[in-house]
């Protein structure tokens, strides 16, 4: 019964620390949405605003997942200790693109940012996927987002000197 505990502390703990870092990252996009990021002009693609919080939350859950299912392969493993450290950072990176495009409103920064990000998600999926292939996968639709948002912040860019 208590490996039954430990195992569901560890999934909603995992999911939890995704979306905390969600709601960090919203501490400086909300207030930026209906001022700064309203007057930008946007590329040809860009949805609604709406569609990014669900998006996004939709995301964190799936990254608190496939960290779970790494998570539970043993924290003794020297590979599941890798694939969470490179896990740990690329989620610091993601907290600190909302800082550099919103709450810096520094679209170039936050390009080059989005690029370092785009890579440590790439490294993530690799070390996920030498521990487990569905944690790997659940990250694919988060790096594929990431790499629309990339388009969108370079589009930004270009369109607002």
């Amino acid at each position: 019964m208590a490996s039954i505990y430990i195992r569901v502390t560890q999934f909603f703990a995992a999911i939890a620390v995704c979306l905390l870092a969600g709601l960090i990252g919203s501490v400086f996009t909300t207030p930026a949405i209906p001022t700064w990021y309203a007057a930008l002009v946007k590329p040809a693609l860009n949805p609604p605003a709406w569609v990014f919080g669900p998006v996004w939350t939709v995301l964190y859950i799936l990254m608190g997942i496939a960290l779970y299912l790494v998570w539970s392969k043993g924290w003794e493993q020297k590979n599941v200790q890798v694939a969470t450290a490179i896990f740990a950072v690329q989620l610091a990176l993601n907290v600190l693109w909302s800082y550099f495009f919103f709450g810096l409103q520094a679209p170039f920064f936050a390009l080059i940012e989005i690029v370092l990000l785009w890579i440590a998600i790439l490294m993530t999926i690799g070390a996920f996927h030498r521990v487990s292939v569905p944690a790997a996968v659940l990250l694919v639709p988060y790096f594929l987002w990431v790499s629309f948002a990339a388009y969108l912040n370079y589009g930004i860019y270009a369109l607002n000197p």
